[in-house]
């Protein structure tokens, strides 16, 4: 079986409180774009009780074990019975750029696992299974438009506010450590939601959608900053560093320029 697991951008993050538990209270939208990995399973023919993951693409600087694949496969196994796998997993989305690319990579498998054995696993148990591997990853399991608050878990559905729109996605191929990214931050309650922001015009919301890490990711590496500079003056509606970064996104009315400096740092673009 084989299934192509999307990224996601973040329209917005705002960080409003830090929990007991150690998370972080949040405030994002998250809104699935085209740039996708490729991820199939075969029954494993190889002797043995264990499941096989083989990974090419974009290197992701860790071994098997450590893969959210296999840790989705492994909390599966827990309640459920189903033959061992073959995986292999291809990467397009960049590790630690913002993007829910192993969030996505781990909610696709429970999905594909459940349909393909027969497994009967309801949406919401699937999403309890996916918080356990990661915030973001109860998003990939139904993958529509959200706005999403607590840890990012708690989901309403926002309208495609996008479509129709051309979008650009760069990389600036640095890799950003969520929990760095997360202590460098000052949580704050906002004054006005998301879900009403995002009904002003998308030409507005320069002035008014925030991401609370860009500080912290532009101070660290400058050419993030360049780089959203350079979309907007490129012609972007809007641009934004998307979740902890790295990754950047322009929103424009239609297919723009950008300059050379740039292309090499794009990694996805088209109309939503």
């Amino acid at each position: 079986m084989v299934v192509f697991p999307k990224a996601k951008i973040n329209l917005g993050l705002r960080i409003t409180e830090k929990r007991r538990d150690g998370y972080h209270d949040i405030e994002t939208i998250f809104y699935p774009v085209g740039l996708c990995d490729a991820l199939e399973f075969v029954v494993s023919s190889a002797a043995g009780d264990k499941d096989i993951l083989t990974v090419s693409g974009i290197n992701t600087g860790g071994i098997p074990e450590d893969n959210l694949v296999l840790k989705a496969v492994n909390k599966l196994r827990v309640n459920h019975s189903f033959p061992y796998l073959k995986i292999h997993l291809h990467k397009a989305i960049p590790v630690g750029a913002g993007l829910g690319g192993g969030s996505s990579d781990a909610a696709y498998l429970l999905k594909a696992i459940n349909k393909c054995f027969g497994l009967l696993i309801n949406d919401q148990d699937l999403s309890s299974l996916a918080l356990e591997l990661g915030s973001d990853c109860p998003f990939f399991i139904n993958e529509i438009p959200s706005f999403a608050t607590g840890r990012g878990e708690i989901m309403e559905p926002v309208p495609p506010i996008l479509t129709g729109y051309y979008f650009i996605l760069l990389n600036p191929q640095v890799s950003i450590n969520t929990g760095e990214a997360y202590r460098n931050c000052r949580p704050e309650h906002t004054s006005a939601s998301l879900m009403k922001l995002i009904c002003s015009p998308v030409s507005e919301w320069k002035e008014l959608i925030l991401n609370d890490f860009e500080e912290f990711a532009f101070n660290k590496y400058p050419l993030i900053g360049e780089i959203k500079n350079q979309m907007y003056k490129s012609g972007a509606l809007f641009s934004l560093m998307s979740g902890s970064g790295s990754s950047v996104y322009g929103i424009f009315s239609e297919k723009p320029d950008i300059p050379v400096k740039l292309k090499d740092f794009v990694i996805w673009e088209g109309v939503i």
